[in-house]
């Protein structure tokens, strides 16, 4: 299934993503007289395996709901968790390419991380599929893209090994961790430049974990203006998702609703000859098959 955080006529509602049309989750739910909660995404994760059985029987049904659907083309779509409670858990240099265009950039010798890297993303910088990304010519002048696959927690769980890791995953997205460089070098850190307002596309929807299957095939790419910068696959990754899961919540509880961005492949903007800034007006495509595509536009702030 793929659900969506969506806006319709001045309401936000959550839906399930069927072709052109997307079904009123909350409205199918009380036709059906549903005991979980729908009326969130959030609340929908949260209610486990009793949300995802609900929706099951929605989806069996779903040709009886008849003015619960709505075209997408009368919809906004916004990210799956418009409001996460918690901060975007990230991780760095998870492609060995990637690490390899950035070490040679710097003049370094190539060394890979032994440990995945973890920083975050403020909640402040989550954005929707579409929405336009903010250039602020006076904080940065090398705004960058990242193409990654986010992993969205379903169950809670802390010293979470690897052989139980995907059974705490709820399912997955398409995440660019746009990055402003300078301000990462700036300020000798990750989180400021990674943070800035609307730097946080994600969706354009979550796809439930058995419907995926396996991540490892996954294929991510990205283009800026139609070309192509950015094509991988995920079982690139140094850190596969039950590495990073477990790794992460070693010590520390995971909770339903968490987002984990996974790394990004080569093909970034700063390590590019010459390196390439995005600018106002770029249109920036990230895609991950067999879940969709973000297309977020550069708008400079005048």
């Amino acid at each position: 299934m793929k659900l969506v955080t969506c806006s319709h006529e001045g309401r936000i509602l959550t839906g399930m993503w069927l072709e052109e049309r997307v079904l009123d989750i909350a409205a199918a739910g009380r036709r059906m007289n549903e005991a979980a909660d729908m009326s969130s995404m959030l609340a929908i994760i949260r209610g486990g395996e009793a949300s995802l059985s609900a929706l099951q029987r929605m989806h069996a049904r779903r040709e009886e709901f008849g003015d619960a659907w709505i075209d997408t083309a009368q919809l906004t779509m916004l990210a799956p968790i418009p409001s996460p409670a918690r901060n975007v858990f990230c991780v760095g240099r998870n492609y060995a390419d990637h690490v390899k265009e950035g070490l040679v950039k710097a003049g370094k010798e190539l060394k890979l991380p032994e440990v995945p890297q973890f920083f975050t993303k403020a909640t402040g910088a989550v954005n929707g599929p579409t929405g336009e990304v903010r250039l602020d010519g006076r904080l940065t002048r090398l705004l960058d893209y990242e193409v990654e696959l986010a992993v969205i927690i379903g169950t809670a769980g802390r010293d979470i090994s690897t052989e139980r890791a995907y059974e705490h995953v709820f399912g997955y997205c398409v995440l660019n961790d746009f990055t402003a460089r300078d301000l990462q070098r700036r300020h000798d850190q990750w989180f400021k430049g990674k943070s800035l307002d609307t730097t946080c596309p994600f969706g354009p929807c979550i796809v439930d974990r058995a419907a995926l299957g396996d991540p490892r095939s996954l294929v991510l790419s990205l283009t800026v203006n139609g070309e192509q910068r950015q094509h991988a696959s995920a079982e690139q990754m140094i850190f596969d998702i039950p590495t990073i899961i477990a790794s992460l919540s070693a010590g520390l509880t995971l909770l339903p609703g968490d987002i984990i961005a996974t790394g990004t492949p080569a093909g970034v903007g700063y390590a590019m000859t010459p390196p390439q800034a995005l600018k106002d007006g770029d249109l920036v495509v990230a895609t991950i098959d067999r879940i969709g595509e973000l297309r977020n536009r550069i708008a400079e702030v005048r």
